[in-house]
């Protein structure tokens, strides 16, 4: 684990594993490296090397001063990967991550060995600029309790709320110190970074093969946005993981994993034969 300092900025990160192809982990917008802890031994023991960042006003990492654009996580991830000596990597970027994921692969594609996209879009259509103006909103009362109550019934499909409502409701209460004023107006800044995110007209420049995660209950990225990023990249892949909402690798880690790594293994063993 470490910094890189980047535009006064310190980026965090936790490079896991001995050696090994690099797999970076992309956060969606209300994660951090510690969300990936358990999910990130089946690929450690897989034999990949880890690399989990936070972004910007995310995590450990620092807070900016300044409102930015969300090509600027591309940006840090360049300069972090060549302070780390990483020439070649897998990336692997949920929701939020995996926008920032395309935006990499579009401008840095001779770094990316193969791309995972999971539940999430490469625009903001209406209806998911409605959820993110709900969320700010939530954001600005500054209570964890009230947020999570007005953000998790979208993230989390009908299925895993009705199997693991009180875990639910626990982490509702938990929320309350979880949550600070610091950690709103962090939150609110990664959210303007938005702004008129629409890279529809660019995805077909993504040359790494490419594996597409939708959740067939997600209603943040619903199945049209995730399948539309599948159709539009031309050696591409998609997978719909049944009863299953926005959250993914927490609702089905299981069949998350199973499908990451049977795709990281089938290309690295054509590539090889190749």
């Amino acid at each position: 684990m470490g910094t890189v300092t980047i535009n006064n900025v310190e980026i965090y990160y936790e490079l896991t594993g001995e050696s090994g192809e690099v797999l970076t982990i992309l956060n969606g917008i209300m994660m951090s490296s510690n969300s990936w802890t358990e999910i990130k031994k089946a690929y450690v023991q897989a034999g990949y090397r880890v690399l989990t960042v936070d972004f910007r006003d995310q995590g450990k990492s620092g807070s900016s001063p300044v409102s930015y654009e969300i090509q600027q996580h591309a940006e840090d991830l360049k300069i972090l990967l060549d302070s780390l000596h990483i020439n070649k990597t897998n990336i692997l970027g949920i929701s939020y991550g995996g926008q920032v994921g395309m935006i990499f692969a579009i401008k840095y594609k001779e770094l990316v060995e193969r791309l995972i996209l999971a539940n999430t879009s490469s625009r903001l259509s209406n209806f998911l600029k409605g959820i993110g103006a709900a969320w700010d909103e939530a954001a600005k009362l500054g209570d964890g309790e009230k947020f999570f109550r007005i953000a998790m019934p979208l993230i989390y499909s009908d299925v895993f709320y009705e199997t693991h409502y009180q875990w639910l409701k626990e982490r509702e209460k938990s929320f309350k110190d979880i949550l600070t004023k610091e950690w709103f107006e962090r939150y609110l800044r990664l959210s303007s970074s938005h702004g008129n995110y629409n890279i529809e007209k660019e995805i077909y420049n993504i040359e790494a093969p490419t594996l597409v995660i939708g959740g067939d209950r997600d209603m943040v990225t619903p199945y049209e946005e995730t399948y539309k990023i599948y159709k539009n990249i031309n050696n591409a892949a998609f997978v719909m993981i049944p009863e299953c909402g926005h959250a993914s690798c927490y609702e089905k880690p299981q069949e998350f994993n199973i499908q990451v790594l049977g795709f990281l293994g089938t290309h690295h063993r054509k590539e090889n034969q190749g």
